[in-house]
């Protein structure tokens, strides 16, 4: 978390005081202050706001005000960080951004790219290592990062990886492809370094060449897609690439746009071809005019460019391996095409070439006659091909549609050209392929999508309408928009549906299918010809009125508008296709209705028939004359690599490619596609399938481009393309662009922002759970964030319950609840979250790869100490080997024996030389024979394998048409029977028919004969004839009046209906205006509940976000209360350790004093037997002068020197080790005196350190003392009794330990004091031993040495006597250990007795169990104290140990006394005193022995003690665990039996408890406030205090005095400073409130600072407050 200065948090402070809002207006926005109203004082609907650059107050409708952002989010990198997210903010962010030059901005998952119009210094071989290895939230926001994400996913995963560019057109999406290659090969690598900088820039020279052209939205404008793949192996290296591409606006080459060019390729080659291709290529002449417009370039620069170009062009080429005969048949093709154009057709009568010349040339060109291109461009001799093409419709040339118009020459002539020049640039992409491919084994790939954007000639300032190429386009624009949706919406949405997760998300708004079904929605019944009900998109009815008789581009449009057009009564907005006011035109809205764009559709339906001529286009260039053009088009065409002509570059090299090829395959035989596939119109949907279907089947990265302002595309058109005109591809300017051209057209961006639905994205980004993953992944990746759940389980457990493990898992995490969604088969976490624990992770793993190594590295090392011990073992044997060779090496025998061995093995050597030799020709003859029928089973394998994917693809093709056959022949037959019953009863009709008008022609016979009879007076006049006519007048007038009748009745009904009809149309009307009037206010209902909606969200992200800050802050609080604690403890074990030094120094000291001692008394016996070896010499002199003395005497009296010689450099060999002893301990004396001060210093700078950060706490520490103090309070009376109880217990452990110490120590300094008597008296014998050696043995001295062994027998009997009563001590040391253990039995029953007390006491209040605990703490402390007793005993163990070192040192004292003995008797002593000296040499080994046994069992009896102590552990928490269950069965009892009268009185007593210590307490803090004041001006007087009194302790400290002074009050008073100065606020607290209370160590009120003297550090550190207070 970033530290804000008190000035930033000010200006936030500000800014939200004053509630900064965005007024949205046609111009774009602008910065305001919303100002509070009155209620009433506006109307509803409406607020006042302030504008910030002038002060103008307006009022204005609430909906078009959005709120700001604070300034800090000016720049944010990620948009989805935004406090306030709506369209004003984020077009702001990206204005800022994109004025202080930067153009990548995140937005969520996806990245936004506001197309420069300069290329910033940001993409440079150094700025791409900055991206390398690093994760998205480590770096800055670039395309880089985008192609780093990818390429890591890919990396951990193994998945397949996409990277879909969107945006308009002109707005950088092929130079963001560029950069994302160019990344991604530089980065990974490849095998060998195949792929390198320089071939992937001549691949996209040569594409720009001949797929790029200049149009009124862009100078360098793509005119196809493509599919870039890179296929990765194990290793992450790019194994190989390849393209595909589709869509190609091959039309270009005849007809475009006004004021637009064809391929920039031609203007390269007329411009830049030398004078032999010139003249090759009939380039000399160009035409005047040309019927494809093609013309040469007639400005001066604009050639020279050309030139350029062209020349980088070969170059690129040859880089990439296209030979100059491929090269050549390239230029022909193009020149021939030019060629075409020139030669131009006839308007009127016969179909043919108007300038026959030029024809000429372009049939040389091509290889082949003029009468044959003539016959393949007019004549139409694929008749017959073209009717099986068509077999399921009626073919163009049929006599049925003579009616049809027929195709023009100039139609034919187009149709050819665009057909040379597709399979001319599907040849080009093969070539490209090639040169990228390799055989290498890939594991899965990296896909870059790139299509041509938008394309709206409104944008561009162009009057006319759209083209048929650029509805193409604008669909595939519209399909990846759709997957957008789909993939941020739609898949999102069914997976927490799938997972159960409720996420209250606003109405996500349908995706843009109306405006795709409205281009493409296919029909069910394949072969229905017919003009159906059923809705069908723009595509498949232009391919029915293309086939229908009288079909026409009107009928086209009437059908697609009764489809999808708006119908009656329905509001234009709900329809996203609209009538234009010109003939032939139609509005259509892409991007959910924010871009409408205005087509075209005069001459569409040509584009559905299919022009003969084209299809002779491939067959013109196999069949070419030319060598190098026929090898090219017949080698491509072998396999199947072209489907109808559609897609290029699917020739796979790589197993990656040969899946994705079998793919777009099946997306052309299967279902309606069979049938369909040679359809033209039919083939764009289809393409655009193939794509999508690809990119789908891996894991998209979206990257949105935006265009900034229009005002540099509405310039003139350039028909050149340079060497990079297209934006941002200019000479780099780095951060000095110019201000003018960082400016923003927000009309324009607000519109994108709109059409790509970013913000929707982005909200759901922010308020759902993007991230997410499996259980089972998520705790095999994380556990090792939780060493302790990896300890607990085992690393062999097996986990039973996945999500409780994962659970488990985040809860010991300590996640925020909020941040993270346990679902059903994953868990979901929130933006951001899965980032830090993937950064936890890797610190882990660093910090567990460091010490693996450096565990590794001491493996290592002792291997190699090791290796260096067996080396010198080694070396020491060779050494002896060569001294031995040295001592023989002059012998004869050895001399014969080197010189014949080596001729023994010569002949043996040879004869084996020859042996190898003959077997390593055999095994390389048998190596070149392996290694050449493993190339020919390599060759075997791939062309098999090719063979077996040729024939998969065509058995799939096959079953597909199958399918498809069987399919239509059963929608036949359904349709054959119901035609046939639909007959049969239009028969039975007929038949009824027939019978009632024969029935009515009878009828009317008779009516007939009866009035000819009337007429012809045949009738008799008689009374009958009368009574007929009579009523055959009376029915004549029943039917006029019954006419009449019905006549006005029905005159009254139609009157009756036209009234009712104009009041239904009225209250239409009405109810139309109502509706129209309610559905505003529901829009506008609905706009301001979004944007309630989208505020409330904000709000509740920012709480969120400021939850999990305090989350955060939280968790630093924590680990800094540890750390303070473990502070404290360094800071109690250096006081211990420093006492502990001091204790060693004193010993130390002591152990100098001894040895010095006994230096001294060596130095004695040295002086002493200085003069022996002198009184010797005197009497060796003697000895020397009296002749008499016989040899015998001499020798021995030498012998006697050489002994005494002999032992004195014995001596001094001694006192020179005793000497090196002394130096060594003043060494580790002096040493232990500066590690002393060292650690003195360090110590002190620490505390020092500390007491900053304890005066930071000191606030927070008073805040938290306030409330512990009441608890404190209430617990303070028994916790008293407790601690009396404790110090009674300690007393007695203290004053038992000091008895023990005290006894042992006077024990050891008798022992000491005894062993040096006894060294004593042993040097006497010594001395008087060697005195008897020189002396002959007299009376005299035979009794002196009578007496010296009394006395000897005398310490003897005292050293009994000392080990006696060291034998009674270590009884007594017994005694006093089962003193010891008796009262820890007490302790532990007393203990028991406390914990009775205390149950009894936890039946009163449940808040009584914060005592147990603290009695539980004080028990844990009195096992401490055993635990530190045990200690005590070990270290008794090892001054018994010492004590047994000393017992062998006499010992072996004792056997160099025997050993004088011995020499003694040899020096003819009484055998007596030897055999009595030897009686006591027994008697001394016998009493070892027994101190010995007696050694031994003090050690077993420490073992039984510890043994028993382990015991009473147990016990103890056997005792604490039956307490707890006593203690809940006690609660459950307790609960039951207490009465409702006595909670109440409980109650009522608490509360008039509570309500006293609430006054007491506000008392309290009245008395504090008004104290606080004082502290204050007593804080500084302290500060001062505290300056002089360390000046004066500095004077002081250099005396001796105040050394020692210092040095006895070593003792600390406290743990650390900081609880000093919490503990002198609390005393202060304590005596304010009258009461003189002290509590025990942790953490609570201590006594005064009489009782014990302050330490050292304490006199150098400020004293608490009472200190001053006093």
């Amino acid at each position: 978390l970033l530290v804000k200065t008190e000035e930033q948090i000010a200006a936030e402070q500000a800014w939200y005081g004053s509630e900064k809002v965005w007024l949205a207006h046609k111009d774009g926005f602008s910065l305001a202050t919303l100002l509070k109203t009155e209620t009433g004082a506006l109307p509803e609907g409406k607020v006042k706001i302030k504008l910030e650059h002038d002060g103008t107050v307006l009022d204005v409708d609430e909906d078009d005000v959005e709120k700001a952002n604070p300034p800090s989010f000016d720049r944010a990198e990620d948009l989805a960080s935004l406090l306030y997210l709506n369209e004003s903010s984020v077009i702001h962010t990206l204005r800022q951004r994109y004025g202080g030059n930067l153009i990548h901005t995140h937005a969520g998952p996806s990245m936004v790219v506001v197309n420069p119009v300069s290329t910033p210094s940001m993409y440079s071989e150094k700025v791409m290592h900055m991206f390398k290895g690093c994760r998205r939230e480590d770096t800055a926001p670039h395309i880089y990062a985008v192609a780093q994400t990818a390429y890591r996913n890919l990396l951990t995963t193994r998945q397949d990886q996409s990277i879909v560019l969107l945006g308009k057109s002109g707005s950088g999406k092929t130079t963001n492809c560029q950069h994302l290659v160019q990344y991604l090969v530089s980065i990974a690598g490849s095998t060998g370094k195949i792929f390198s900088a320089e071939k992937w820039q001549a691949v996209y020279t040569i594409l720009e060449a001949f797929g790029n052209s200049s149009t009124s939205m862009n100078a360098n404008a793509s005119r196809f897609s493509q599919i870039v793949s890179l296929d990765f192996d194990q290793a992450g290296q790019v194994a190989s690439a390849s393209f595909q591409t589709m869509l190609l606006e091959k039309l270009r080459v005849s007809r475009r746009p006004e004021g637009e060019s064809t391929f920039h390729v031609f203007y390269y080659l007329m411009a830049g071809a030398e004078s032999t291709l010139r003249t090759e290529l009939h380039f000399n002449h160009f035409a005047e005019n040309s019927a494809f417009g093609i013309v040469p370039l007639s400005k001066p620069e604009d050639k020279q460019k050309a030139s350029q170009q062209f020349t980088k062009l070969q170059a690129a080429m040859k880089v990439l391996g296209i030979s100059a005969e491929e090269q050549k048949a390239l230029w022909l093709v193009l020149g021939a095409i030019y060629h075409l154009g020139a030669a131009g057709a006839t308007k009127a009568g016969r179909r043919q070439f108007a300038r026959h010349e030029w024809a000429q040339k372009g049939a040389y060109l091509l290889g082949c006659t003029l009468e044959e291109i003539s016959s393949a461009i007019f004549k139409h001799q694929a008749k017959g091909a073209l009717q099986r093409s068509t077999s399921f419709r009626q073919g163009p040339d049929d006599p049925t549609s003579g009616d049809r118009p027929k195709i023009t020459a100039l139609e034919c002539l187009e149709a050819m050209a665009s057909s040379l020049y597709s399979e001319l640039f599907t040849l080009l992409i093969s070539l490209v392929n090639r040169a990228l491919k390799s055989s290498q084994h890939s594991l899965c790939s990296l896909l870059i999508v790139d299509t041509p954007g938008f394309q709206n000639p409104r944008l561009a300032k162009r009057e006319r309408g759209a083209t048929f190429e650029e509805l193409c386009h604008n669909y595939a624009q519209e399909r990846l928009q759709t997957l957008f949706h789909e993939r941020t919406f739609v898949q999102e949405l069914e997976r927490y549906k799938e997972e159960n997760i409720e996420l209250a998300l606003d109405d996500i708004e349908s995706s843009t299918s109306q405006s795709v079904a409205a281009v493409d929605q296919a029909s069910t019944q394949v072969r229905t010809l017919a003009r159906t009900d059923e809705a069908r998109g723009l595509l498949w009815l232009m391919e029915e009125e293309a086939l229908q008789p009288g079909g026409s581009e009107d009928t086209l449009l009437d059908r697609l508008f009764s489809y999808y057009g708006p119908s009656e009564g329905e509001s234009k907005g709900h329809s996203l296709l609209l009538k234009s006011e010109k003939a032939q035109h139609f509005l259509l809205g892409h991007s959910h209705g924010t871009d409408w764009v205005e087509y075209n559709a005069q001459g569409w339906l040509s584009h559905a028939k299919q022009n003969p001529a084209s299809l002779n286009a491939a067959m013109l260039l196999q069949d070419s004359q030319k060598k190098n053009i026929s090898s090219l088009f017949v080698g491509r065409t072998g396999g199947a690599t072209v489907l109808s002509g559609s897609i290029a570059g699917l020739e796979g090299g790589s197993q990656l490619a040969l899946r994705r090829a079998t793919s777009m395959r099946k997306t052309f035989t299967t279902g309606v596609a069979a049938v369909k596939k040679k359809s033209f119109c039919i083939q764009i949907k289809l393409q655009v399938d193939a794509l999508i279907d690809t990119v789908r089947r891996s894991r998209v990265h979206f990257v949105h481009c935006l265009l900034p302002k229009v005002d540099t595309l509405s310039g003139d058109v350039r028909v050149l393309s340079g060497p990079s005109p297209r934006p941002g591809d200019g000479e780099p300017h780095g951060e000095s662009c110019d201000t003018g051209l960082m400016q923003l057209d927000v009309a324009l961006l607000r519109a994108q922002l709109r059409g790509s639905k970013l913000l929707d994205a982005l909200r759901i980004y922010r308020q759902g759970y993007p991230d997410h993953m499996v259980f089972s992944e998520f705790r095999r990746r994380f556990d090792v964030l939780t060493p302790h759940l990896t300890k607990k389980h085992g690393r062999n457990y097996i986990v039973t319950d996945e999500k409780r493990a994962v659970e488990e898992l985040l809860e010991s995490l300590d996640l925020e609840k909020s941040s993270y969604h346990m679902g059903l088969s994953r868990a979901f976490f929130r933006a951001g979250i899965l980032p830090k624990l993937e950064e936890q992770r890797d610190e882990q793993t660093r910090r567990n790869i460091m010490l693996f190594q450096a565990a590794c590295r001491g493996f290592l090392a002792r291997q190699s100490f090791k290796k260096r011990k067996i080396q010198d073992l080694a070396i020491r044997c060779i050494q002896k080997n060569i001294k031995k060779n040295r001592g023989v090496k002059d012998w004869p025998w050895w001399k014969l024996f080197t010189t014949v061995r080596p001729l023994i093995e010569v002949q043996l050597t040879e004869e084996q030389i020859r042996g190898k030799d003959e077997e390593i020709q055999q095994l390389k003859s048998k190596l070149e024979k392996v290694e050449k029928e493993r190339n020919e089973l390599r060759l075997n394998n791939d062309r098999l394998e090719s063979r077996v994917t040729e024939l998969s693809s065509e058995l799939a093709d096959e079953r597909n048409t199958g399918e498809s056959a069987s399919q239509l022949l059963e929608s036949e037959t359904s349709e054959r029977l119901r035609l046939e019953k639909d007959m049969k009863d239009l028969q039975a009709k007929f038949d009824a028919m027939k019978k009632q008008m024969e029935a009515m022609e009878m009828e009317v016979m008779e009516a007939r004969l009866l009035h000819a009879s009337e007429l012809n007076g045949e009738v008799d006049e008689d009374d009958t004839g009368g009574e007929w006519r009579l009523k055959y007048e009376r029915a004549v007038r029943e039917v006029d009046f019954t006419k009449k009748r019905l006549q006005q009745e029905f005159d009254d009904k139609l009157e009756v209906e036209q009234q009712g009809k104009r009041q239904l149309e009225r209250k239409l009307a009405d109810l139309q205006a109502d509706g129209e009037e309610a559905q505003r206010t529901v829009q506008q209902l609905k706009k301001k509940c979004q944007r309630l909606t989208a505020e409330l969200q904000d709000t509740k992200l920012h709480l969120e976000g400021q939850q999990s800050r305090n989350h955060e802050l939280e968790k630093k609080q924590r680990k800094f209360d540890s750390e303070q604690s473990q502070s404290q403890e360094e800071v109690q074990r250096e006081r211990s350790q420093r006492e502990k030094l001091a204790r060693e120094k004193d010993m130390l000291t002591g152990e100098v004093f001894s040895l010095r001692q006994q230096l001294e008394e060596k130095d004695l016996e040295m002086c002493a037997v200085n003069l022996k070896l002198e009184q010797l010499e005197a009497e060796l002199q003697d000895f020397s002068s009296q002749e008499s003395k016989d040899e015998a005497s001499l020798a021995k009296v030498k012998k006697q020197i050489r002994d005494l010689e002999a032992k004195v450099k014995d001596q001094e060999e001694e006192l020179d080790e005793q000497a090196g002893t002394i130096q060594m301990l003043e060494q580790a004396k002096l040493r232990l005196e500066m590690e002393m001060e060292r650690l003195r210093q360090t110590h002190t700078k620490e505390i020092e350190s500390k007491d900053e950060e304890v005066e930071e706490i000191r606030q927070s520490c008073s805040k938290k003392l306030k409330q512990m103090e009441v608890q404190l309070e209430e617990e303070y009376d028994e916790k008293q009794k407790v601690l009396r109880e404790r110090r009674d217990l300690e007393a007695k452990l203290l004053a038992a330990q000091d008895q023990v110490s005290h006894r042992d120590v006077e024990s050891e300094k008798r022992l000491r004091k005894d062993l040096k008597r006894t060294k004593a008296l042993l040097a006497d014998a010594q001395i008087m031993l060697d005195h008897l050696k020189n002396n002959a043995p007299s009376k005299r001295e035979i009794a002196q040495l009578k007496n010296q062994l009394e006395e000897s027998e005398f310490t003897c009997a005292a050293a009994v006597k000392a080990r006696k009563s060291m034998e009674a001590e270590i009884e007594d040391l017994h005694v006093q250990m089962d003193d010891i253990s008796k009262a820890k039995i007490a302790l532990e029953e007393q203990l028991s007795r406390v914990q009775r007390e205390k149950n009894d006491l936890q039946s009163r209040m449940e808040e009584d169990q914060e005592d147990m605990n603290e009695l539980m703490k004080k028990h844990k402390a009195a096992v401490a104290q055993s635990s530190q007793h045990l200690a005590q005993i070990s270290d008794l163990q090892s001054q018994l140990e010492e004590a047994t070192k000393e017992k062998q040192e006499i010992q072996e004292k004792l056997q160099s006394l025997q050993s004088q003995l011995e020499f003694q008797e040899q020096s003819m002593v009484e055998k007596s005193l030897v055999s009595r000296q030897e009686a006591k040499i027994r008697e001394l080994e016998t009493k070892l022995e027994f101190e010995k046994t007696q050694v031994k069992r003090l050690e077993s009896l420490v073992a039984r003690l510890k043994e028993s102590l382990e015991k009473l552990t147990e016990e103890r928490d056997q005792r604490t665990a039956s307490e707890v269950r006593e203690k809940e069965q006690n609660k459950r009892l307790q609960r039951q039996i207490r009465d409702i009268k006595e909670e109440m009185g409980e109650l009522a007593k608490k509360e008039a408890e509570a309500s006293r210590k609430k006054h007491e307490l506000e008392m309290d803090i009245e008395s504090l406030e008004a104290a606080n004041q004082s502290l204050q001006a007593d804080l500084k007087l302290a500060f001062k205090r505290i300056g002089d009194l360390q000046a004066a302790i500095e004077d002081e400290m250099e005396s001796d005095d105040n050394e020692d002074l210092i040095n006895s009050e070593g003792g600390s008073e406290t743990d650390s400073e900081v609880e000093d100065r919490v503990d002198g606020v609390k005393s202060w607290l304590s005596k304010n409130k009258g009461s003189a209370k002290n509590l025990s160590d942790d953490g609570s009120l201590k006594s005064s600072s009489k009782e014990k003297p302050a330490s050292h550090t304490d006199l150098l550190t400020p004293p608490p407050f009472p200190f001053f207070l006093r």
